[in-house]
């Protein structure tokens, strides 16, 4: 993933919310990640740029104006940016935004008591007490961003998980690139948010919207850190991308009853509480509704209540609450030796010195066909990702703990132990076909995939997409714009007369000499008590599954 040019970064905040400090911090870990950064702070720049400007409006539109003229003119000689300066009016930063090619806001956020509290030189105290006219947040007005690319909270969170914030959405963008591991932990700040979160109104969600959040607060959904915003959630409906490009097709969004989203109006900060207690805070951007059945036929391609997709979206709350997620307490573990953040998966992966890494997504257990895709893509990489999808599925999808057991039972006899990953994608299924493959790429490169195999039908449910459209998908994207290359593979199967696995690539054969079954075939051989064939299925694993058959449901 190559940097894509010049850049520019603007830091925007209050005074005293820690701007400057991430400015510097992030010159030198962008240094580290071998691209050179020129920093525009907004203190030195009034001294040597911007003499004689006052703090009128106009004046301060003036100095951000040259903040941004010379911002551009770095990312336009191929540079990286840094803005750190207060810049409190939304026009002029949008003015600014215009003139960059490619343009990353992060808002440094800290409420004004916190600031206050802290009032290292004393400037708030002036402002207080009429000693300093027309400070911004006490007699003057801020503007918050209303769409920034990334959110940080100095009152709530370390500076290292600030910094690492804004480097992992520079790295999604394809701005830097960071060696494996090379990232801070986003748990480091757990305790701070935690205790910010006291006293706050319980905002409750459900399963799917509580994995969500989870995912946002890892890591996991980047460049999102939190529930999608109205021009968010429009522009992925439209075109599959963010306001600002980037890719991004499947909206993540808090859909709510109309008693929680009178509570979210009401109150600009809730925690958030799941089916395990509460476990994050949310800061409301915005509450509103859109079109769902629009959304319906956008994302998914219809908008039959047959479709599981469908059926959710339109069973889920009408009022959809927007804003960045803080996350406090983790998931209720249901597989602990598995559940490997996307920092814990590029820590692993760089520990066994892995430089590449390819992502296979499965909910179904692992057959012969699937394994065959896996070995070919290991022959191009150095480890293999095993990421199977452990959220919630349909109901007559093979449970999560089966499946784990068979790919125990396919790693320990069939791969070598070095070059295979497993660890589970805590993700569930939306089942939007070429729509969701883009996605589950997206989330793999998030936990360090350079690759990532999409094979016939990937996401797809019944016949609403057909056997391709995942693998067209991709078409729309220009090489290197996804952050991960992408290895479409076509219908694997064992052939009889090639006697052994092969494709539509590699085998000229008639049909009746192939022994091909769909995750789907076998699920009903197992109902019927069919043991799959050792040409579709290793023998430990049908062994797992007609013994998993024969098990009475546990609900959890």
């Amino acid at each position: 993933m190559a940097a894509r040019g010049g850049v520019v970064v603007w830091l925007t905040g209050l005074s005293g919310a820690g701007k400057s400090t991430l400015a510097r911090r992030l010159e030198t870990e962008i240094a580290r990640a071998g691209r050179s950064a020129v920093v525009l702070d907004g203190d030195e720049v009034r001294q040597h740029l911007s003499q004689g400007l006052g703090f009128s409006k106009a004046d301060r539109d003036t100095n951000i104006r040259r903040i941004g003229w010379v911002a551009s003119l770095v990312a336009e000689s191929g540079g990286l940016a840094i803005s750190a300066a207060i810049s409190p009016y939304g026009a002029v930063r949008d003015e600014v935004r215009a003139r960059a090619r490619h343009f990353v806001e992060v808002y440094v956020r800290c409420p004004l008591e916190e600031l206050i509290r802290r009032d290292v030189k004393g400037l708030y105290q002036k402002a207080l007490s009429g000693e300093i006219a027309h400070f911004t947040g006490v007699s003057d007005p801020y503007e918050p961003p209303v769409a920034p690319e990334v959110v940080v909270d100095s009152s709530a969170e370390t500076v290292e998980v600030s910094l690492e914030r804004i480097l992992a959405t520079l790295e999604r963008l394809g701005h830097i690139r960071r060696p494996m591991g090379a990232a801070a932990d986003p748990a480091d700040g757990r305790a701070a948010i935690r205790e910010s979160a006291a006293g706050l109104p319980a905002l409750r969600v459900g399963a799917k919207a509580a994995t969500d959040a989870h995912m946002l607060g890892s890591g996991a959904l980047a460049p999102l850190t939190g529930f999608m915003s109205a021009a968010e959630l429009a522009a992925v409906v439209a075109e599959g991308r963010l306001p600002g490009g980037e890719p991004f097709t499947i909206p993540v969004t808090l859909r709510v009853d109309e008693a929680a989203a009178a509570v979210a109006r009401r109150h600009p900060r809730v925690v958030l509480e799941g089916p395990d207690g509460p476990f994050a805070v949310l800061d409301v951007a915005e509450v509103f509704r859109n079109d769902r059945a629009g959304e319906a036929s956008r994302v998914f391609g219809t908008d039959d209540l047959a479709h599981p997709g469908v059926r959710a979206l339109l069973e889920a709350g009408e009022d959809i609450v927007a804003g960045p997620v803080q996350v406090f307490a983790p998931a209720r573990a249901r597989f602990p030796e598995y559940e490997l953040s996307p920092l814990e998966v590029r820590a692993a992966a760089a520990a066994r010195g892995w430089r590449t890494m390819v992502g296979f997504q499965t909910r179904n257990p692992v057959h012969r066909a699937h394994e065959y895709l896996q070995k070919v893509a290991l022959e191009l990489v150095d480890g293999l990702l095993l990421h199977p999808l452990v959220g919630d599925t349909k109901d007559d999808d093979i449970p999560a703990d089966v499946r784990l057991r068979c790919y125990e039972a396919l790693l320990e006899g069939y791969y070598p132990a070095d070059r295979v990953l497993l660890a589970t994608n805590p993700a569930w299924m939306r089942y939007a076909g070429p729509r969701e493959a883009v996605f589950h790429a997206i989330i793999r490169r998030n936990y360090g995939c350079t690759h990532f195999i999409v094979g016939r039908d990937h996401a797809g449910v019944g016949s609403y997409y057909d056997t391709y459209a995942a693998h067209r998908i991709f078409d729309q994207y220009a090489p290197g714009e996804l952050g991960i290359e992408i290895l479409r593979f076509e219908h694997a199967f064992y052939c009889r007369r090639c006697d052994g696995m092969a494709s539509t690539r590699t085998c000229p054969h008639p049909g009746d000499d192939h022994i091909a079954l769909s995750g789907t075939r076998v699920r009903e051989m197992l109902v019927a008590g069919t043991l799959p064939p050792t040409e579709f299925s290793r023998p430990e694993v049908a062994a797992i599954l007609v013994e998993a058959s024969r098990e009475p449901a546990v609900v959890e």
